[in-house]
């Protein structure tokens, strides 16, 4: 019987190969970072560039959670 499991693309292969030598907690803080720059901007008054970078906390942190599974489980 045939496995027609699906595989990694070889770009997809390279980038988590990438990413898996930056260390997780790289992203935390740069999640944390993006938060308290955000604070700080919105106490400053600048409210629209402040919520652009509190966005960015987000996409941050789900990177670093993505880095820390492939590390732990592999990428097939």
């Amino acid at each position: 019987m045939l496995n027609h499991k699906p595989q990694e693309g070889s770009a997809t292969v390279a980038v988590e190969k990438k990413t898996s030598k930056i260390p997780s907690m790289v992203y935390l803080c740069a999640g944390l970072c993006a938060l308290a720059a955000s604070g700080c901007m919105m106490f400053r008054g600048r409210r629209s560039k402040a919520l652009l970078v509190g966005q960015w906390a987000a996409p941050l942190l789900i990177m670093g959670l993505y880095n820390k599974i492939v590390k732990t489980e592999g990428h097939d």
